[in-house]
C-alpha cells in the first residue's frame, strides 16, 4: 500500500479484519512498561493499541461511540508525551467530552473559548453535527470517522474532541504555532521585484501564492506522505490551464512514495525525478511566491512541503534553470542581454580548465608566441603538471566555497577574501601553482556564479572535473567527446515526461522567444507547446496596435508647441 495519501477522503482497507490479525502476528504483544493495552471494538474485538506502528494502519479503526473506550486509546498512544494535553469537561445536561492537543501547534486562547462554548451547549446525544455550526466558534471544523484521521489532524495541529455517544470526533482548526516572519529570500535575491519569501508554515505559503493568483481556478490538493513523519504536501496547479494528466501523475508519484519521513522538499524531490543518477536538477525549486505564481501560469504544478520554504516545480526544462525572476521585471533588451552573458559564462564555468590544460598540454601551437613565453616562464619552476595544478586550484577553491556557506556570514565572507587572496598568492610564490592557473580558477568561479539556479550551478560544477581529466588525456579531442555526451545525456533526460532541452529539442519555434532572447510581453502571448496546456493564450495583442495605428488615445490630436508656435506665425 503506497504511504503517500490524498486528504481528500477516508480510505479504509479491503479485509480490516485479515490487517488485524497480520498485525497481531508481526508486531511484539508488550509496551514499554511491561503491560499490554487493549481496548474493544465496537464489534468486541480485543485490539491491541501497539499492533499499529503508523497511523495510516488506524484507517479501518472507526472511532467508538464509548468515550471511555476513545479516552483510553488516547491516553495509550501518547504514553510519554509530556507535550500533549487531555482536557476531560463535561457539556451540559451531563453529557461527558474530552479534548486532546499537542501544546505549542495549537493557540491556548482559541482552545479555550472553544471548550467554553461546548461547556454551555445543551445538545443531546447524537448532535454533535449540530456543534459546529450552533455552539463552536471555530472558522474550520472537521468531522472524522476513524483514529488515522483523528491522529493526522492533531498530529498537525488541530484540537480533536471526542463526545460521548457519538460515533465521529470533531477537529477544531486552532493552529497557533511560531513560525519566521515573512522575509526576502536569501538565494533569489533581486533589485527590482517583491521581497517576500516563503516560510516554514505551509498555510502561510500556500496564502503568499493565493495573494499572487486571485482566482478559484487556483487547486490545492493535499496529500500526506511520511510513515512517521506523516509531512502534509500541497499540489497547487491552475485548474484551466494545466494539463490533466500532468497533474493526474504528480499525485500519483506523490502517493507512491514509501518512507519513514519526509523533513524538507529534497526528500520529495529525489523520489519523484525521472532519472535519480543524473547530475542534472529535474526539478526546480524556490523561495519566491512570484516565481511559483509565473510557473503555475505556464502550466506547470508546484508542490509544497510542511516545514520548509521550498517549494518545487514540475516540469522543469534546463532553459528554465537559465532565467531568473529579474528578466521578466526589467526591459526586454536588458533581459537579453544578461540572458546572454549567462549562457557565454556558463561555457566559461564548464570549459575554461579544460581548455587550459588541453591548450597548454597537447595544442601549443594555437597560442600566440607572446603569450606562450609568457605561459612557459610562469610555469618554469611549478614541479606539476598542468591537470594537477587545476585540480589542485579548482579543490581548494571548492572547498573555500563550501567554507563560506557553511561558517556564520560574519566569518564565512572573511574566510572566502583571505583564503582566495592570502592562500592563493602564497601559492604561487611557494612555487606550488602559476599565476595563469590563479587567474583561470578565479574566472571560472566568478563565471559560476552567474547561473540563477542554485542547484543547476552545481551540476556544472560537478561536470567541470571530467571535463579536466579528458581534456588531460585526449587534449581538444576530449573536451569534444565530454560536451557531446552531456548534449545526448541532456537530450535524453525527462522531467515528468517532457525533454530536458525543450523547446529546442524537439522544436517548437514559436516557444524560442523566451529561451536566448526575452521578447516584449506583447510578443510572448502564447504558453509553451511543450507543457499541453489547455489554455494556450496569455496576452492580447489589441492594445499595442491600438497604440501603433493611433498613438493612444486621442494621440495623434495633441499639438505640440512648435506645431503651434508656426500656426501663429503664419496667421
Amino acid at each position: 500500500m503506497p504511504h503517500g495519501r490524498r486528504k481528500s477522503g477516508t480510505s479504509s482497507s479491503q479485509n480490516p479484519s485479515q490487517d488485524q490479525s497480520q498485525a497481531r502476528q508481526n508486531q511484539p504483544n508488550e509496551t514499554n512498561s511491561g503491560q499490554k493495552t487493549s481496548i474493544p471494538t465496537p464489534a468486541g474485538e480485543q485490539l491491541d493499541l501497539y499492533h499499529r506502528e503508523y497511523v495510516k494502519q488506524f484507517q479501518d479503526l472507526p472511532i467508538s461511540h464509548v468515550l471511555d473506550q476513545n479516552m483510553s486509546y488516547v491516553q495509550s498512544a501518547f504514553h510519554d508525551c509530556s507535550d500533549f494535553v487531555i482536557r476531560q469537561f463535561e457539556i451540559q445536561k451531563g453529557r461527558r467530552a474530552v479534548a486532546a492537543y499537542v501544546e505549542g501547534l495549537v493557540d491556548d486562547a482559541q482552545v479555550n473559548a472553544a471548550l467554553k462554548a461546548l461547556m454551555i451547549d445543551e445538545g443531546g446525544p447524537g448532535k454533535t453535527d449540530l456543534l459546529s455550526s450552533k455552539s463552536l466558534p471555530v472558522a474550520k471544523t472537521t468531522h472524522v470517522f476513524n483514529y488515522a484521521e483523528w491522529l493526522t489532524g492533531v498530529l498537525s495541529g488541530d484540537t480533536g474532541i471526542f463526545i460521548d455517544g457519538d460515533e465521529h470526533a470533531i477537529l477544531l482548526g486552532l493552529g497557533g504555532s511560531e513560525t519566521r516572519s515573512i522575509a526576502e529570500p536569501e538565494t533569489e535575491a533581486v533589485v527590482r521585484g517583491p521581497r517576500e519569501g516563503y516560510v516554514e508554515s505551509i498555510r502561510t505559503n500556500t496564502s503568499l501564492l493565493r495573494r499572487k493568483l486571485k482566482t478559484p481556478q487556483l487547486k490545492t490538493r493535499s496529500v500526506v506522505v511520511g510513515r512517521h513523519s506523516n509531512t502534509n504536501l500541497v499540489v497547487a496547479y491552475m485548474e484551466s490551464i494545466a494539463d490533466p494528466a500532468l497533474v493526474e501523475e504528480v499525485l500519483q508519484r506523490l502517493d507512491k512514495i514509501d518512507i519513514d519521513a519526509v523533513l524538507e522538499s529534497g526528500y520529495v524531490e529525489e523520489l519523484i525525478q525521472d532519472s535519480t543518477y543524473s547530475p542534472f536538477p529535474q526539478v526546480q525549486h524556490t523561495e519566491r511566491p512570484d516565481t511559483t505564481a509565473a510557473a503555475l501560469l505556464e502550466g506547470r504544478v508546484a508542490i509544497f512541503v510542511d516545514g520548509t520554504p521550498f517549494v518545487l516545480i514540475v516540469p522543469t526544462t534546463f532553459w528554465q534553470m537559465m532565467q531568473a525572476n529579474e528578466d521578466y521585471y526589467e526591459r526586454f533588451q536588458m533581459a537579453t542581454l544578461v540572458r546572454v552573458l549567462r549562457y557565454l559564462f556558463l561555457i566559461v564555468a564548464l570549459t575554461t580548465p579544460a581548455l587550459y590544460v588541453a591548450i597548454t598540454t597537447y595544442h601549443q601551437a594555437m597560442i600566440p608566441t607572446t603569450l606562450l613565453l609568457s605561459l612557459a616562464a610562469a610555469r618554469e619552476a611549478i614541479p606539476f603538471p598542468a591537470v594537477v595544478e587545476a585540480l589542485i586550484m579548482e579543490i581548494s577553491f571548492e572547498a573555500l566555497r563550501e567554507a563560506g556557506v557553511r561558517l556564520p556570514k560574519t566569518v564565512g565572507q572573511a574566510v572566502s577574501i583571505l583564503g582566495a587572496l592570502v592562500v592563493g598568492q602564497a601559492a604561487v610564490e611557494a612555487g606550488i601553482v602559476s599565476a595563469p592557473m590563479v587567474i583561470i580558477v578565479s574566472i571560472t568561479g566568478i563565471a559560476s556564479f552567474t547561473i540563477p539556479r542554485y542547484n543547476a550551478a552545481i551540476a556544472f560544477r560537478m561536470l567541470r572535473f571530467p571535463l579536466l581529466i579528458l581534456a588531460s588525456v585526449f587534449g581538444m579531442f576530449g573536451i569534444l567527446i565530454g560536451v557531446m555526451f552531456i548534449l545526448g545525456h541532456m537530450a535524453k533526460l525527462r522531467s515528468f515526461g517532457v525533454p530536458y532541452l525543450s523547446p529546442t529539442s524537439p522544436l517548437a519555434s514559436s516557444d524560442l522567444k523566451d529561451i536566448l532572447i526575452r521578447a516584449p510581453w506583447s510578443q510572448m502571448g502564447a504558453r509553451p507547446e511543450y507543457l499541453d496546456t489547455q489554455d494556450t493564450q496569455r496576452t492580447d495583442r489589441g492594445m499595442r496596435q491600438e497604440l501603433s495605428a493611433q498613438g493612444g488615445q486621442k494621440g495623434k490630436q495633441i499639438e505640440h508647441d512648435h506645431q503651434a508656435g508656426a500656426e501663429e506665425e503664419g496667421s
